[in-house]
């Protein structure tokens, strides 16, 4: 049976680089990012985005990020997939927790999730799953 959990999380750091640019081109970007949950899932994610950016200011995005911590009562680590689009201010991302990526009370976890959020300091998440 799924549970679903709802967290806040902020972003501690976010570093940008381009690794490819050609004039009038989109521009090819990556960012280092950490960030810190609060709620049902509490700890640290480590984050590594692959970025395209458009001429009209809109972009797609594709990441990995490790989240150490606690989900529910349950103390490890695991790997999300994020992918998604900004556009318009605003991001619209979905989540995907990664086979076999859990380690210690969290190992066998499944899941999916997603968030929407502009430039807040909070961005609100959903995140449904199941361990076995």
């Amino acid at each position: 049976m799924k549970t679903r959990a709802t967290a806040t999380f902020e972003i501690k750091n976010w570093k940008e680089n381009p690794f490819n640019e050609l004039e009038g081109a989109p521009k090819l970007m990556r960012a280092s990012v950490s960030k810190v949950y609060h709620g049902e899932l509490e700890g640290e994610g480590t984050l590594e985005y692959l970025m395209i950016y458009n001429a009209d200011g809109s972009a797609n995005y594709f990441g990995y990020e490790r989240v150490v911590g606690k989900l529910g009562a349950r103390s490890g680590s695991f790997v999300l997939e994020d992918k998604g689009v900004f556009e318009g201010g605003m991001a619209k991302s979905s989540l995907k927790v990664m086979s076999n990526s859990g380690t210690g009370e969290l190992r066998g976890l499944r899941g999916e999730g997603s968030y929407a959020t502009g430039h807040a300091q909070q961005h609100e998440m959903t995140f449904d799953y199941e361990i076995p």
